[in-house]
């Protein structure tokens, strides 16, 4: 690997870090369009960073206090960790689909910042839903929830991705935090980076319990790929929104199915 090469391919990594994330990048990193549409490869590694900051959390917490509390404090580390960047996709998704009927009445709810019932309602049911889910794995067997949550993470995030290859984007492109990210597709290259760098988090979790991690990967991508249709039919595509909402989505039902067949 080239030096020119690797400069460019930690461009890409702290370009995901910074935009996914509020965790520190180095002061003379480059970005601009160019490095931030290059960086959704490294999408599914950011999911193993936070992924790992939760895991973190929990164990060091669980050395002082009840496992109740240690779920919650490692989900309050990766919101904290990530801005509550998709939960507040989420939210806006939960009202815009939820108070719209006309596409552009969608659009346009999903753009005001301030936030409905809707909103409010359906992130505290998946925040809920995700604590009671998390904390009945770690009831069962520590291992499969540390890896669970890694796995979960890291998945969400690609399949999150990978909805910007398969449908088109809906709101106004020029004034998009998106937009860089919705203007090209992932090469044949970048995919099978991203889909090498999920496959570790999923083995590990295979070596825990293979059929439910299969059928948490498959029912993960199910929701998903759902979402993303009723997306379509309602709003001719995908919004930012629409994408932070399907990494929550996907990364709760990762949770649910493998704790169902656990």
């Amino acid at each position: 690997m080239t030096d020119k090469y690797s400069q460019s391919e930690w461009a890409y990594f702290y370009a995901a870090l910074m935009f996914y994330t509020r965790l520190p990048v180095p002061k003379e990193a480059p970005h601009s369009e160019e490095i931030l549409n290059g960086s959704r490869k490294y999408f599914p590694l950011i999911g193993i960073i936070v992924g790992s900051i939760a895991v973190a959390v929990f164990f060091v917490s669980h050395c002082f206090f009840p496992t109740s509390i240690s779920v919650a404090l490692s989900m309050l580390a990766t919101i904290l960790a990530t801005g509550a960047f998709h939960e507040d996709g989420f939210a806006d998704s939960c009202d815009g689909f939820g108070g719209g009927w006309q596409a552009e009445q969608v659009l346009t709810i999903m753009k005001d910042s301030r936030v409905g019932t809707y909103a409010v309602v359906g992130l505290l049911s998946l925040l809920a839903i995700k604590f009671l889910a998390l904390f009945e794995l770690a009831q069962i067997s520590l291992q499969a929830f540390a890896f669970c949550y890694l796995a979960a993470h890291t998945v969400s995030r690609l399949l999150s991705s990978l909805v910007i290859d398969s449908y088109e984007y809906v709101q106004d492109i020029d004034k998009s935090k998106v937009k860089p990210m919705t203007n090209t597709r992932l090469s044949s290259q970048d995919k099978h980076c991203t889909f090498i760098i999920s496959a570790f988090p999923l083995l590990l979790l295979m070596f825990t319990a293979l059929i439910p991690t299969l059928i948490a990967v498959a029912g993960s991508a199910i929701s998903v790929k759902v979402f993303a249709q009723y997306s379509r039919k309602r709003i001719g595509g995908y919004t930012g929104d629409v994408l932070g909402a399907s990494q929550q989505l996907s990364e709760v039902v990762f949770y649910l199915t493998f704790l169902a067949v656990l």
